[in-house]
């Protein structure tokens, strides 16, 4: 094996702190995957829970393993094993499970390198007795696990802090029986809420390539599967449990401090899975601020609507009061208030995001983002005037029924930000900048707009451009934007259904060359991206029940196109 990693590794785990490393003996071997590079994962709070929870289980290990940083693989002599673990440098066919915390798409070809390195079999059908238990988790496969479904054995859809410690337990108890894999497999399906394999469930495709039945193998098997939730967040404690310099956000502590939204945007499948909205109480969340301040005096406050917190100014001041600091990623703008600026001043923030997401009231109604332009104006000018000087909007483009007067809606606001701003802060320090963050609107599994299609992304590149080529001029403003190509890759693999693993094998073995895979693949990808879905039909995630009825989805999805659109899908 090549030292070069090996001596990465060592090097990583030298400047850790928090990280476990147990003795192999009687324990059962788990090896806890991130599709992506070590900076990468370790910046993913999810990944970092995981790893505790699974540790915490007196029967089991967890080790760490990353896909490896470009340049790494050329280290290594051919044929050898490249994927080993971080802590104990095993190869991955040693341990009994490799469970992948998956919470991007456009990592989902990273699952079919990485699974070749350590030398596993690709498919679930491939693999032979011994071999690891290929599991998967994270709110991408809780959304819609299906283009990935054949190569795993396994699926834990949902929250996990309460299912994983009941998985492990049914795991140990198998184990210490030596029961058959197959029957294994079969007892987690029956006994696991949450649990999802995908070979007992048979997929028949009908006319016009729609699904035309999805049902399991047995009786036994549950027809829908519920994504787990938990109830009372204050049960456990979300923080980052191991620190190390090598990460995307080194200078602060993550700590979780709110999970759900009452919200309700139609776009955002966070604000629809993980509901209800949840808030951690002060007193819970202590422990957790004490740690981030006496480690890194500055928290990280993360939540899917921190802006929502109750106590959130209290919060805020209790960090300020003990001598630290705090983040937050963004705020709603009709929750910036003086008070809030001038805490957000005093903790050195330099910048804010608010999210108006659309260039008109039009359109914003109709996704319900819940705010107004007047609202817009307000936070900005409270956060320059309290001294936060840099100020990032993001924008959607691509949204359902989105017209150019909605894209020229987009610069003419952030004109008329930047003008309110410039006067509001007349014979004061001026702002400094206003960014733009400029991404495609990509339908989601589990939200009202799960029957839409993707905009095309041409259509999209020429507004992109518009927007940016109208504020080329304007000093002190400056867009930044994704890649429309990769958005297609996005809506692919998120409105996937078992056929698209297929194209995803096709990509792996062009060495993720996606142009000449679509090319050559006998699957048309355009059926699930630029295709409207219809209002009766199957779709690939609807075995699962995400905790909001189909029916509410449908409603909600009607309420909001039904007066501009009046043909529904077919």
């Amino acid at each position: 094996m090549s030292r070069r990693p090996r001596e990465k590794y060592r090097e990583l785990l030298s400047v850790e702190k928090g990280y476990q490393k147990k003795l192999w003996g009687d324990r059962i071997p788990i090896c806890l995957a991130y599709p992506n590079t070590y900076r990468t994962g370790m910046s993913n709070l999810g990944f970092q829970t995981v790893y505790d929870l699974l540790n915490r289980h007196p029967s089991f290990l967890c080790e760490r393993v990353f896909l490896p940083d470009p340049g790494d693989e050329k280290a290594l002599s051919p044929g050898s094993t490249l994927l080993f673990s971080l802590e104990s440098g095993r190869p991955l066919p040693d341990f009994h499970i490799v469970a992948f915390s998956i919470s991007f798409e456009n990592d989902y070809l990273h699952i079919l390198r990485m699974l070749a390195m350590g030398r596993i079999a690709l498919t679930n059908h491939e693999r032979k007795t011994g071999a690891p238990l290929i599991l998967g988790g994270g709110i991408a496969v809780t959304l819609n696990p299906e283009p990935l479904a054949p190569f795993f054995d396994l699926f834990l859809l949902g929250e996990g802090e309460e299912m994983i410690g009941e998985f492990l337990d049914l795991y140990a108890e198998l184990c210490r029986r030596g029961t058959p894999r197959e029957e294994a497999l079969s007892r987690i399906q029956r006994e696991i809420e949450g649990a999802y394999v995908p070979r007992f469930y048979a997929v028949q495709y009908g006319r016009e390539h729609r699904i035309k039945t999805f049902t399991p193998v047995d009786r036994l098997f549950p027809e829908k599967i519920r994504s787990r939730h938990i109830q009372d967040i204050n049960t456990f404690e979300t923080c980052e449990t191991i620190l190390t310099p090598q990460t995307e956000f080194s200078d602060m502590f993550l700590t979780e401090v709110s999970r759900g939204c009452a919200r309700g945007c139609l776009f955002c499948a966070a604000g629809y899975v993980y509901r209800p909205a949840r808030f951690r109480g002060l007193d819970r969340l202590t422990p957790s601020i004490e740690k981030g301040l006496a480690t890194k005096g500055r928290v990280g406050l993360l939540g899917t609507a921190v802006s929502d917190h109750p106590g959130l100014k209290a919060l805020c001041r209790s960090i300020l009061e003990r001598g630290g600091t705090f983040s937050i990623g963004s705020l709603r703008a009709d929750r910036v208030t003086d008070e809030m600026t001038e805490l957000l001043k005093a903790s050195r923030v330099e910048m804010v995001s608010i999210a108006p997401e659309a260039g008109t009231q039009r359109l914003r109604d109709l996704i319900r983002k819940g705010i107004t332009e007047d609202h817009v104006f307000r936070a900005a000018e409270a956060l320059i005037g309290n001294g936060v000087l840099n100020l990032r909007l993001y924008f959607m483009v691509g949204l359902p029924t989105e017209t150019e007067e909605d894209i020229d809606g987009i610069t003419d606001l952030t004109r008329r930000i930047k003008h309110h701003v410039i006067k509001a802060s007349a014979g004061r320090k001026r702002f400094r900048r206003i960014t733009l963050s400029i991404n495609q609107f990509i339908p989601k599994p589990a939200t009202p707009f799960q029957w839409e299609d993707l905009a095309d992304v041409n259509l999209v590149r020429r507004r992109i451009r518009k927007i940016s080529q109208a504020l080329r001029k304007e000093t002190s403003v400056s867009v930044t934007h994704d890649l429309p190509k990769w958005n297609y890759i996005q809506a692919l693999l998120s409105l996937g259904d078992r056929r698209v693993s297929q194209i995803l094998v096709t990509a792996f073995q062009k060495n993720g060359n996606w142009p000449q895979t679509l090319k050559e693949v006998h699957i048309n990808p355009d059926f699930y991206v630029y295709r409207k879905k219809g209002l009766d039909e199957i779709l690939p995630w609807d075995f699962i029940d995400h905790g909001v009825a189909r029916e509410t989805l449908e409603k909600e999805y009607l309420e909001a196109l039904g007066h501009t659109r009046k043909a529904l899908p077919p």
